[in-house]
């Protein structure tokens, strides 16, 4: 292959590859977070779950914002959706519903499902012991932001200005579950 088409294939596929992989190196050093630890130890209630941050935002340059859900009591946020995110969900403990669009799951250990954006979706710890989900936002957009400093109790926030102001809109109630 002469020269200038060497380049030409080159210049083309490096062009193709997001951003994201060709972005430079975050400043925030590089660290292991333990089991049950959040990266920033501060500590985070969303609802009737205790959260822990994992990937922060700036560490993927945008591309992902990852925290861990711990849940003692059955429920889950309202239904709702991303404008601009997927949202991915892993149960590491326990067994969870989750409605995607009009589709309803049940999710054990090992288990994920992907909430694309613009569709809407829930999920719901229904179990009797402890609930471990993993989830990860991408793009990460304003979802680090929206959960960083969160200590509202019992319930989920169903605010929808606070919905909208970070890039989602609050469709209706949590997921009914059997007590």
């Amino acid at each position: 292959m002469p020269l200038i088409e060497r380049r030409t294939f080159l210049t083309t596929a490096l062009a193709g590859l997001p951003t994201s992989v060709l972005a430079q190196p975050s400043r925030r050093q590089i660290a292991k977070v333990g089991n049950g630890d959040d990266r920033l130890i501060e500590p985070h209630t969303v609802g009737v779950s205790t959260t822990a941050f994992k990937v922060l935002t700036e560490e993927s340059n945008g591309a992902l914002f990852t925290m861990e859900n711990r849940m003692t009591r059955k429920g889950g946020p309202p239904r709702h959706l991303h404008h601009a995110q997927d949202e991915w969900f892993y149960v590491i403990e326990g067994d969870f519903i989750a409605e995607i669009g009009d589709h309803r799951f049940r999710l054990s250990p090992g288990e994920s499902i992907l909430g694309p954006r613009e569709v809407p979706h829930a999920y719901a710890f229904i179990g009797s012991t402890v609930g471990r989900l993993l989830i990860a936002y991408a793009p990460a957009g304003q979802m680090e932001a929206f959960f960083r400093g969160r200590t509202e109790g019992a319930q989920y926030s169903t605010d929808a200005e606070r919905y909208r102001a970070f890039g989602m809109e609050l469709l209706g109630p949590p997921l009914t579950i059997e007590p």
